[in-house]
């Protein structure tokens, strides 16, 4: 499949989060392929109060402030990872697109052993989930989601307008209100429906 390339990414966060959706996430994990769908994302831009960068470029959030096509990894509730493709226009100094969940289809009986469970439903349907079932840890951090290695997005499938539902982020205090987290509809591994 053709990996992504990073003009993908250097356009509005916002419409690249849309764009994600039916994208697959590729991670090499020594000699094993194990790959997902993206079927949730939500987008966050540096002028948006929820995001990592609105308070400016830290050690921890530089990658948001790099090239785009990057990944940006955090750790949070002290137990887990998210991953997040770096994205922005021109105009904007940061942006990110969290990577809420994946449709697993290749390395599943992997994942089940990464998570330690068997319910393939329960498996990559939210942020920290994924990142566990794909083994992302912060030494991915900052690697070049458009070339092949470690981990990668390759594209995958145009999902029709008609079945993309837009809804407020997840897990956030601020700016609420706006509809930027994107998923397919009906697929069964988003990790909730509005």
């Amino acid at each position: 499949m053709r990996l992504l390339e990073r003009s993908f990414y250097q356009r509005e966060t916002v419409e690249v989060a849309h764009d994600l959706l039916g994208k697959i996430v590729v991670r090499q994990y020594y000699h094993h392929l194990l790959a997902g769908r993206i079927v949730e994302t939500e987008a966050y831009t540096i002028d948006d109060e929820a995001s990592h960068s609105h308070r400016g470029q830290t050690h921890a959030n530089r990658a948001m402030f790099g090239p785009v096509g990057h990944a940006y990894i955090y750790f949070i509730y002290g137990n887990h990872y998210c991953l997040n493709a770096v994205a922005r226009n021109q105009n904007h100094e940061a942006g990110g697109v969290l990577i809420r969940a994946l449709e697993p289809i290749n390395g599943i009986e992997f994942m089940k052993q990464f998570r330690g469970i068997t319910d393939i439903h329960n498996l990559t349907n939210g942020p920290g989930k994924l990142a566990q079932a794909l083994h992302i840890t912060k030494a991915l951090y900052g690697i070049d989601l458009t070339q092949k290695g470690e981990l990668y997005i390759v594209d995958g499938q145009t999902i029709p307008e008609k079945d993309i539902c837009a809804a407020p982020r997840i897990g956030i205090s601020k700016a609420t209100d706006v509809l930027w987290r994107f998923y397919i509809c009906d697929n069964p591994f988003v990790s909730r429906k509005s």
